[in-house]
């Protein structure tokens, strides 16, 4: 029972308490403990975010697909981490993606309305959350300069850091060129100078039909000095 109120205390939305705090808080708010084996499925895209799902252990691949299939997004996400919080409450409450176990994975889940009493029973709780979904938030916002009027390569990173989780890793963008090249407005030769230039400073590797993310945090500098250099 120790090693698992460790775990808790250093789940970034649970950080900040003390371990006597949370053995009070535990006695009045339902934490469930569930294990999926590798391959289990553990969200579907489209499912209705009633709890908000911690990974205690192991590791998940989680997938965004558009509706015509055209489009996949992929990043692994390990233990500590929460399946996309930012899901829980709003306008949109259900999963953009599949989540699948690749390994035995431990999650543990709390249901919105407990999680709601969190919230009231200690305000670190609060600023954690309000610190997630404030920095999702912006992210959304100061990113929209370089997806419209940025540099092929800053719009590059705005879309791949926007589709992925804070601590996503292996993550792979799947999708033929030639769509590519239409969704980001840009003639072929454009799209891969700006690949080869990311990918000779070990942000990104490509190949035919697919991109990988060689550093998630590359592609965060790269947004955040074009808002320095707006500034």
């Amino acid at each position: 029972m120790d090693s698992v109120y460790n775990i808790l205390m250093n789940l970034p939305l649970l950080n900040g308490v003390s371990r006597q705090r949370l053995m009070d808080i535990a006695g009045k708010i339902k934490f469930h403990f569930l294990k999926y084996l590798e391959g289990e499925t553990i969200v579907r895209a489209g499912e209705e975010c009633d709890h908000l799902k911690f990974i205690l252990s192991g590791a998940v691949r989680a997938t965004i697909t558009n509706p015509d299939n055209r489009f996949k997004v992929s990043q692994t996400l390990r233990n500590p981490v929460a399946i996309s919080p930012e899901f829980l409450y709003g306008a949109q409450t259900r999963y953009p993606h599949d989540v699948v176990a690749l390994e035995p994975t431990g999650i543990m889940q709390i249901s919105k309305s407990d999680y709601l009493k969190l919230l009231a029973m200690d305000k670190v709780f609060l600023i954690n959350y309000l610190n997630l979904v404030s920095s999702i938030s912006q992210r959304a916002t100061t990113g929209l300069i370089p997806l419209t009027s940025g540099n092929l390569e800053e719009r590059i990173a705005y879309w791949i850091v926007a589709l992925t989780q804070r601590g996503g890793t292996d993550i792979e963008l799947e999708c033929k060129k030639r769509d590519l090249y239409s969704l980001f407005g840009v003639q072929r030769s454009s799209f891969i100078a700006t690949l080869d230039s990311m990918k000779q400073r070990d942000i990104i590797d490509y190949g035919n039909g697919w991109i990988k993310v060689v550093s998630r945090p590359a592609l965060i500098e790269i947004l955040n000095n074009h808002i320095v250099s707006e500034e």
